[in-house]
């Protein structure tokens, strides 16, 4: 399917980057749904999912209403409202959805599938309003066993996308910058033609300007959301997505051992991909005891994050430790 989304003057002024953390909820949920699972994102998936099954994230409502293909409910995707909103201020937006919106969205869901509406969205359905503070509850437990390990590095790459496509804006006019977002996606001087089968966008009931949202999981495909009075929103593939899931270079920890000490260096060292504390244990000879001890040290210096994932609690290294580890790495080399 072709689209054709026309633009005034004031559309291109009003063009506006944000990075969403529910683009990624739903994005990587979707990723997940797939069989088998992209390989881009296995190493990711392959953590991730039994975590999921273990709190029953993979049969819930919010699971349900993320298909591999086809519909993504609207509702699920508030309009950000400035360039980096926090999960909290989308969660909120959510839970503040019309019942009309909401039901509207799950009516498009059912027909996709046969004119039934699937179990686990029914009460949903029948009240939006209750169950929306349930839906955001699941969206917060998904987000801390999925996401939140992972987050230091996924911002880090959207940010530099960001950063990447405002300077070449500034170099080169804002036309370079919507010419170069998706092999889909082309400028002619007066529109943005989108070329796929799920874009479905239309100046006519949009709202003025355009939202770009890079996305760590929407590849190899964009989507788009248009749902007035907001203007409409273009969610595309983030550069440099190859490298998301790749083992960091191996560290020297020799340098951060001087500061920090060797055991600590050595469980820095460990978390190039979030693990628990008995996973940690098992991996460096320590005792579960002392490895919460080092890391609580750790947190507190700001070195690493911990995230509850059902009863096991992730710890995962921040990017000031992967600049500790990695000194000849400058920050935003993606850029």
């Amino acid at each position: 399917m072709r689209t054709a989304l026309t633009f005034s003057a004031s559309d291109v002024a009003l063009t506006r980057f944000a990075v969403s953390p529910m683009q990624e909820v739903v994005t990587g949920l979707r990723a997940l749904a797939h069989t088998p699972v992209p390989a881009l994102h296995r190493r990711w998936a392959d953590r991730v999912r039994p975590r999921l099954a273990a709190a029953g994230l993979d049969r819930g409502p919010l699971a349900t209403m993320v298909p591999p293909t086809g519909h993504l409910p609207d509702f699920l995707n508030p309009a950000p409202a400035g360039p980096a909103p926090a999960l909290a201020e989308e969660l909120a937006a959510i839970t503040a959805t019309d019942a009309a919106q909401v039901r509207a969205d799950l009516d498009l869901l059912a027909a996709e599938r046969g004119g039934r509406l699937p179990a686990p969205l029914e009460p949903l359905y029948r009240d939006p309003p209750a169950h929306l503070a349930l839906l955001a509850t699941e969206i917060e437990t998904y987000w801390q066993v999925a996401l939140a390990p992972y987050w230091d590095r996924i911002r880090a790459l959207l940010e530099a996308d960001v950063f990447h496509r405002t300077r070449q804006a500034a170099e080169h006019g804002t036309a370079r910058v919507l010419d170069d977002l998706h092999e889909t996606v082309r400028w002619d001087g007066r529109s943005l033609r989108l070329e796929h089968r799920h874009c479905a966008v239309d100046r006519l009931n949009a709202g003025g300007g355009l939202l770009l949202l890079p996305s760590a999981f929407a590849w190899p495909r964009v989507l788009t959301r248009v749902l007035p009075p907001d203007p409409p929103q273009l969610v595309y593939p983030a550069r440099g997505l190859a490298t998301l899931w790749e083992p960091r270079p191996g560290a020297d920890t020799e340098a951060l051992a001087a500061v920090v000490g060797k055991t600590r260096a050595r469980l820095l060292a460990e978390l190039d991909s979030p693990a628990s504390t008995t996973e940690l244990a098992g991996r460096t000879g320590l005792s579960a005891a002392a490895v919460s001890q080092h890391l609580t040290a750790l947190r507190a210096a700001g070195l690493t994050t911990a995230h509850r994932a059902g009863h096991a609690v992730l710890y995962a290294r921040t990017t000031v430790a992967d600049l500790l580890l990695d000194p000849a790495t400058p920050a935003g080399a993606q850029a």
